[in-house]
């Protein structure tokens, strides 16, 4: 299992001041950044014009989630601005395999998002093609919210899944991510977590991002 990543997330930054903003989390290990669509969410937020801003203002490797409708149209165009990895999700990708072969011919990272009830089975057939699985740990749409505890055993099936098969895809967790609930995460097997509201309302954003990853790697290493 390789080492625990922090993926910030800017749904929870001042987007008045995006370039100081994105300056307090250099220290990062990758930049999360929320594209939704007010259809498969009920929300709006980002988009092609942000995502463009945010790849001129940061050298952090950008990590698109994509809470959108017909992301199988929509994803390969965020693989060209340049975003590491792409990550649709399977409740609103019609043809997953399609997809992860055009990110990858455009030379991003493919990912796949799963919603709190989508079960793993709808992504195992092809999850030896993929590069990160998103499990979301609060129902997509809005920063800030709890952890749902019940999706650690989901955590846990998923590292099973990835072990077992000899696989190196990482497997993200979002939302609730906190001090305290990203050592639970870590131990059931995550790698990569998104924080918002815990790096961003924090006094030192650095900081938070510095504890944040040394609980999971503390955690981790008690779970191997």
């Amino acid at each position: 299992m390789t080492s625990p990543a922090i993926h910030p997330s800017i749904l929870n930054a001042d987007q008045a001041h995006l370039a100081e903003e994105l300056a307090r989390i250099a220290g990062a290990d990758g930049l999360h950044v929320d594209v939704m669509d007010n259809h498969f969410v009920p929300n709006q937020f980002g988009g092609p014009s942000l995502v463009q801003t945010v790849l001129a203002h940061t050298e952090l490797p950008v990590d698109a989630h994509l809470m959108i409708e017909q992301a199988d149209r929509w994803a390969p165009q965020y693989a060209e601005m340049g975003c590491a990895i792409v990550t649709a999700h399977v409740e609103a990708t019609a043809a997953p395999f399609r997809l992860v072969n055009e990110l990858h011919r455009l030379g991003a990272g493919a990912g796949l998002a799963l919603r709190p009830a989508t079960p793993l089975s709808t992504i195992t057939s092809v999850l030896g093609q993929i590069d990160l699985l998103l499990l979301m740990t609060v129902e997509p749409g809005f920063g800030g919210q709890s952890f749902i505890e019940a999706m650690l055993p989901k955590i846990a099936e998923a590292r099973h899944l990835v072990s077992s098969a000899g696989l190196e895809l990482r497997i993200q967790v979002d939302g609730g991510v906190t001090a305290q609930t990203i050592e639970r995460a870590a131990e059931a097997g995550a790698d990569v977590f998104v924080a918002g509201s815990a790096v961003y309302r924090a006094d030192e954003a650095l900081t938070a991002i510095t504890e944040l990853r040394a609980r999971a790697t503390a955690a981790t290493a008690l779970s191997c």
